[in-house]
């Protein structure tokens, strides 16, 4: 995709999908180690005695990550800024797994008193390479208006 978005862009039902990563047991294992060090992100024998029944990316970790295909894959003028959102992991992340961000423009709302900007909100899925989501979150975002030329 080339160019900066901005709201006037933008419509009900657009979709966007990002490029892919891959997971690997190692990245997983490096995250967990930094910012969630539970034994189910951390040690295979350890992972198959769990609920999860096998090493699992910390749900931080599929945040992540979807949050670099975000940024490079739904190129909105000014960033991303999020203003709120809800987040759900219906499946684990596995070593393996390739990962893709699908994005639904769901409302698109003019700021009443910042005419230079409005609000989006967008259903993203982040999929694993059978399609199976591995996070939903729906989120806020604050979109600017195209500036006037001149």
């Amino acid at each position: 995709m080339t160019g900066k978005l901005y709201f006037e862009d933008l419509h009900l039902g657009q979709t966007f999908t990002t490029g892919s990563v891959s997971v690997t047991a190692d990245a997983i294992k490096a995250f967990a180690r930094d910012f969630d060090p539970q034994p189910f992100h951390l040690d295979e024998d350890a992972a198959r005695d769990s609920l999860f029944g096998g090493l699992a990316a910390s749900g931080w970790h599929t945040a992540a990550l979807s949050m670099r295909m975000l940024v490079d894959g739904l190129p909105i003028a000014g960033g991303l800024i999020g203003v709120g959102g809800e987040t759900t992991w219906p499946r684990p992340t596995r070593p393996g797994d390739t990962l893709t961000v699908h994005i639904e423009v769901l409302e698109i709302t003019p700021s009443k008193s910042r005419p230079d900007r409005g609000m989006v909100r967008t259903r993203n899925e982040t999929r694993n390479q059978n399609g199976e989501p591995v996070q939903i979150s729906t989120l806020g975002i604050v979109v600017w208006r195209r500036p006037a030329a001149g």
